[in-house]
Parts: structure tokens; C-alpha cells; sequence
């Protein structure tokens, strides 16, 4: 399993997860609490987690490709949700670890 993560410092980190958990589960499984949001894409897993700094994304999947699939996914939709901040490209992290 492959991973990656993105960071946003931002003051509406906990806005942000709750609008992209809300926005995917009409038409994926998606779990949320005020900190925490999982997101099962068939490309992969997105994890955000948010604190009052930002919101942390993090990405799995099987395979580079799906890797990429969906770290887009999740960062194209938060650029939807947060087009009143200057948004730049996140930059992902990959983790070299086992999951």
C-alpha cells in the first residue's frame, strides 16, 4: 500500500472536512467525525484529519496511479470548497512506510 500527505494551514480546516465528507458521500462510503474523515474512492483511501492549524490529507492506494488518482480527487474538490483562499498545489508527501 502506498501513501502520501498534504498539509493546508488554513483556519477552516474542520469547514473543509466536513464539506468534502459531505460532498463524497452521496455517492461514496464515507465515515466523519468534527476531526476525522475517511473516504473509500475505488482509486484508494483519503484521510483527513483537522486540527485549528489546517487540515492534514493523507492518500492510499495499491498503486502509483491510483496513488495520483486519488490525491487529485481529494485536492481538486478542496480547491472547489476553498477558492476564497489562495490556494497553490499541494505538495504530497510520499510516506515510506508499510500500511
Amino acid at each position: 500500500m502506498l501513501e502520501s500527505v498534504a498539509y493546508l494551514e488554513t483556519a477552516h480546516g474542520r469547514k473543509y472536512l466536513a464539506q468534502l465528507c459531505k460532498h463524497f458521500a452521496h455517492k461514496i462510503e464515507v465515515t466523519a467525525s468534527e476531526n476525522h474523515g475517511e473516504c473509500r474512492f475505488a482509486c484508494g483511501l483519503g484521510i483527513l484529519d483537522a486540527d485549528d492549524d489546517g487540515l492534514r490529507m493523507t492518500a492510499r492506494a495499491g498503486n502509483g496511479e491510483d496513488l495520483a488518482q486519488t490525491q487529485s480527487v481529494i485536492e481538486s474538490h478542496l480547491a472547489r470548497f476553498a477558492f476564497r483562499e489562495a490556494l497553490q498545489p499541494l505538495d504530497w508527501q510520499w510516506q515510506n512506510k508499510a500500511v
